[in-house]
């Protein structure tokens, strides 16, 4: 049995739990920034695709679930069902590598650091939820997997509330040495 074929990519945006049922406590405090952010991560990624590319959003990208969701097709903000256009560009599209992650980090028990060196990755972009728990922690595990650069949006990023995020967004900075320009800042 030959091994699955990965696209190679030096540059991967991975976005941590976007496809999100929202069902625990503190949900109703992130659903609104976690809408926010969606909607930036998709205009960032559209804004790539254009004819110089932008700032690299148009890679690959693996998409993060966290374990137990009732289905795939969950979107973040489910308690937003009118936002229809929204729920769709949060689902997992054919070219997209699906990942489950029990815990925080998306590289705790995933396969995500032999998937990375399998497509010759070194640069990650990280967006997603929740800027100061699984984002955080993903940007902490790839900063100690020696990748050369993690660019985490600030704008593609919530937590439950704006003090939570700025603390988060400034260990990044400071911390971990990650790039957390805005991603319309880098177009």
């Amino acid at each position: 049995m030959k091994p699955a074929k990965v696209p190679r990519s030096r540059r991967v945006l991975i976005l941590v739990d976007f496809i999100n049922p929202l069902n625990f406590p503190g949900a109703d405090k992130l659903a609104k920034p976690a809408l926010v952010a969606a909607r930036a991560t998709v205009a960032a990624a559209r804004a790539a695709r254009g004819p110089e590319g932008g700032g690299g959003l148009r890679q690959r990208q693996l998409r993060l679930l966290a374990v137990g969701l009732p289905r795939p097709g969950d979107a973040v903000l489910r308690a937003r069902r009118h936002q229809r256009r929204d729920r769709a560009h949060a689902r997992p599209r054919p070219h997209d590598i699906t990942l489950l992650k029990p815990r925080h980090s998306a590289f705790y028990c995933t396969a995500l650091e032999l998937l990375l060196k399998d497509m010759g990755a070194r640069e990650l972009i990280v967006a997603g939820l929740s800027a100061d728990m699984c984002v955080q922690m993903t940007a902490a595990d790839a900063f100690l997997r020696g990748f050369e650069g993690v660019w985490v949006p600030a704008d593609c990023t919530a937590a439950e509330t704006p003090q939570a995020k700025a603390a988060a967004v400034k260990y990044m900075r400071d911390i971990l040495k990650c790039d957390v320009r805005p991603a319309r800042a880098r177009r």
